[in-house]
């Protein structure tokens, strides 16, 4: 089994890349992982407290469980990956079940800054994509598939996740070893990173 990591800033295509190379292999082979299911529990606080969570910073995810779980899955077993809620800012009681597959993706925005997680890691990618284009990117997400409005999702750019973007994110990009410009519309980037998926298996 190998393990693709995908990083990059909010909006820059992360998902896209890791959805292209899932599809590439199909379902029975891949399992998609997001980094954005493991932030910690914060399910004791009030909503207007989880509210104003920096969810940007390495502290806020659970990289214990993550890290725990992908061993598992490296070893052959099935593990139970939480349901994070962007709405409530919380996780929810359900899970989602992931069987070991031949290729693992998991991608989000500090997979590659958080230390522990990068040697778990056979490959390490980065997307990469100008600023306006992701802020506009997680302005249209944030508003149109979490609940957020127009000010609240700038206020938050502005407070946390630029700063948190210049702060990990981008120095993150130095441990990639593909580094995919022009974000995830980069149709031969995704080709020639499915080309190194297959070789990785084939040496297998």
């Amino acid at each position: 089994m190998i393990i693709i990591g995908i990083a990059g800033g909010s909006g820059a295509g992360k998902t896209t890349v890791a959805r292209s190379i899932a599809d590439r292999f199909g379902t029975e082979s891949v399992n998609y992982l997001s980094q954005d299911w493991y932030y910690k529990d914060f399910s004791n606080l009030t909503l207007t407290e989880r509210a104003e969570l920096n969810l940007d910073h390495p502290n806020s995810f659970d990289t214990e469980l993550l890290l725990s779980h992908l061993n598992q899955l490296r070893q052959g077993l099935s593990v139970e990956a939480p349901v994070y809620d962007f709405k409530i800012h919380s996780r929810t009681e359900e899970t989602r079940a992931m069987t070991p597959r031949m290729v693992v993706v998991l991608e989000g925005i500090l997979v590659l800054a958080i230390e522990e997680i990068r040697p778990i890691l056979d490959i390490k990618i980065f997307v990469d994509a100008d600023a306006d284009i992701r802020l506009i990117r997680r302005l249209e997400r944030d508003i149109k598939e979490r609940g957020s409005t127009y000010d609240a999702t700038v206020k938050r750019y502005l407070g946390t996740v630029k700063p948190m973007h210049e702060a990990f994110v981008e120095p993150s990009k130095r441990f990639a070893d593909i580094i995919v410009p022009h974000g995830g519309e980069n149709k031969i980037a995704v080709d020639m990173l499915v080309e190194l998926v297959e070789h990785y298996l084939f040496e297998i």
